[in-house]
């Protein structure tokens, strides 16, 4: 069978990761949500998702397709249901479509005229930005056992203090010496080829990606995600990295995500509970209003490609766009539009072809190639939010 991610309607909801990703690439637990998908159905998938994303992120399409909503997290049960889809068929929670059956032919999906099977059973689902680190404890649990099922850790090297061995899984290559690891609240889970530096203290859920680094004397607090290629030291929270994004040195980051390719300078902190411990409200681009959470901790939301300069201080709440350069003293205004150059005294533009040549410097490191599609992209998302830039 051919399955197919479409966006589904919380797309605008998760801007700005979903800027430069399908809502099938958000990383959290330890794995996308498309490797999930691929991992449990043992099968590649594509993706439906915006226009100006199509040619990174294509469409194949056969004959007989299942498509399925990718703000839906995959179980056993829900997976069963999926490969088990007949023409005509629809899986739904609620009034939300789950996945249904889909032959090339049909000019159009009419689920009036579907048999509906109700799904029942608990699913995870990211509906807004929040979702990615507040239900990330959860998802590094079920990707912990999705992973490991069946397997055997690596040693962990007598050195290290650890509470709790039987939760912590260990890939080849990891290499982690005198470090301190507390398994007894959430599953610690380090990647293949990652290192942690030796006097970092993890209390889990953690999960540690493929490449990934801690540096030396880190202290971080599940349910923390640090994606592939990421580095991060100082004080951690509750925050997910998606991939190749650096917070590596002092500072403390606290119930928050940052997108790819983002760097926080030497000791910038996030504000994750407002002095007078009221609700947090963040930037909602669908609305383009601020939005309840119904959350008292919520840090910072920091798009791809986004850079901050020593001594940052983001407040509470704080929502970044897409290849934004903050410097200065001074908190910056809590939505700052993508392409933004500045700080608490005001922001100019920050024209493509600047970052354009950050971001080919920044990726070249890593022996990454910054791509015409690359290019493509990011000048669409310039274009689509030059109205909410003020100069």
């Amino acid at each position: 069978m051919n399955y197919i991610l479409f966006d589904g309607p919380s797309r605008n909801n998760l801007l700005p990761f979903t800027f430069t990703r399908p809502v099938a690439d958000i990383r959290i637990g330890i794995l996308t949500i498309r490797e999930k998908w691929e991992t449990f159905l043992d099968t590649t998938t594509t993706t439906i998702t915006e226009e100006y994303l199509s040619d990174k992120y294509p469409m194949v399409e056969m004959d007989e397709n299942v498509m399925i909503n990718a703000s839906y997290l995959p179980n056993l049960e829900l997976v069963e249901m999926v490969k088990d889809l007949q023409e005509n068929q629809a899986i739904f929670k609620d009034e939300d479509v789950i996945a249904f059956f889909s032959k090339n032919t049909q000019e159009e999906v009419d689920f009036d005229s579907y048999e509906a099977i109700e799904f029942n059973d608990d699913v995870i689902k990211i509906e807004h930005t929040w979702d990615i680190f507040s239900k990330n404890g959860e998802a590094i649990q079920e990707d912990f056992n999705l992973l490991t099922n069946g397997r055997r850790s690596q040693p962990i090297p007598s050195s290290n203090n650890v509470i709790a061995a039987e939760n912590i899984f260990i890939e080849e290559g990891a290499s982690l010496e005198f470090v301190t690891l507390n398994a007894s609240n959430g599953p610690i889970y380090i990647g293949k080829n990652s290192l942690i530096m030796e006097g970092s203290l993890i209390r889990g859920p953690f999960a540690l990606c493929e490449e990934a680094i801690v540096k030396m004397g880190a202290r971080i607090y599940g349910p923390t995600t640090i994606g592939p290629s990421s580095k991060v030291g100082g004080e951690i929270n509750n925050a997910v990295l998606f991939a190749n994004s650096n917070k590596g040195h002092d500072g403390f980051l606290g119930n928050s995500v940052l997108g790819e390719w983002c760097n926080l300078g030497a000791d910038t902190n996030t504000s994750n509970l407002k002095n007078n411990y009221a609700e947090v409200r963040l930037w909602d681009y669908q609305t383009e209003s601020f939005a309840r959470t119904g959350l008292q901790f919520c840090g910072l939301m920091m798009g791809d490609h986004s850079k901050c300069g020593i001594n940052t201080m983001f407040n509470t709440g704080t929502v970044i766009g897409v290849s934004v350069n903050i410097f200065g003293s001074g908190f910056p205004r809590n939505f700052v539009p993508s392409f933004s150059w500045g700080g608490s005294a005001g922001f100019t533009t920050y024209v493509t072809k600047k970052a354009f040549e950050v971001a080919e410097v920044v990726m070249s490191r890593r022996n990454m190639t910054f791509s015409e599609q690359d290019k493509v992209i990011l000048e669409h998302i310039f274009e689509e939010t030059k109205r909410f830039r003020r100069e």
